[in-house]
Order: C-alpha cells, then structure tokens, then sequence
C-alpha cells in the first residue's frame, strides 16, 4: 500500500460467471439459507427470474479488491450499499479509487471509494473503506 496518492485507482474481476455453487457454499458459510438465494422454485414462485446472490457475498467479493489495493491486515473501515441484485452467471468488476490520504497522530489512512458493477455496467455495490498504511 506504501504511496498511495488520492487519484490512484485499482480495478479488478472479483468474480467470472458467478456460480449457483458459489451462493450455497456462501449460503453454508454464513448460515443465511433465505430461500430467494437457495430455492429456484421459491424465488420463482414469489416473482424473482431466480435465485440471487447474497449481499454479503458481494460485499466479500469486493473486499478481496480493496485488500489487494491496500495490503492485508491495514483496513480500518468497510462499509458497503448494495444497489442491486447479482445473479447467477454475472461477472463483477470492482474498481477502488483512492479520495483522500490523511494523517490521524502517527498514522497515514487512506480513503476508498469504491464501485462494483456487473457485465451491463451496472452498478450492484457502492462503498467506502478507510485502509492505514503500515509503519517501516
């Protein structure tokens, strides 16, 4: 992370044809069975084309971006919106931006602002996240 300047800017394919796999594993993984993103029958029968990913999967998706921006180990804050759903077979691309470099006592941070949109472009997750860079 060392050098970050406002203006920098890190873009990555956090996911390639998102897998149904990959939802129910996440779905295991945090014990959100909600069936709009595990039943195909239930999300169809109540109007959904299908299930969908998990908010929090795409949210974990991105930050895997930030923290390859940012190093390991240095975020402070993460906070995301999500703007839309993600479904199966969408490929996500985040991009980081860094807005703002401060200085807190003996601590340089770094502020993100970041976008994940899908295939079409569109925006699915909005965030922010604050990363401080590690001391020599």
């Amino acid at each position: 992370m060392s050098g970050l300047q406002v203006g920098d800017v890190h873009e990555e394919v956090v996911v390639d044809d998102l897998k149904r796999t990959q939802i129910v594993m996440y779905a295991g993984a945090s014990g959100d069975f909600n069936p709009v993103h595990t039943d195909e029958t239930y999300a169809k029968a109540i109007g959904l084309p299908g299930v969908f990913g998990h908010g929090m999967l795409t949210m974990g998706m991105t930050g895997r971006a930030v923290t390859n921006m940012v190093g390991h180990g240095t975020l402070t804050a993460y906070a995301a919106q999500f703007r839309r759903q993600v479904w199966p077979g969408d490929t996500l691309t985040t991009r980081c931006e860094v807005v703002g470099v401060r200085h807190e006592g003996e601590d340089r941070l770094v502020d993100l602002s970041i976008t994940t949109r899908n295939q079409e472009g569109d925006v699915v997750l909005t965030g922010t996240a604050t990363a401080r860079e590690p001391r020599p």
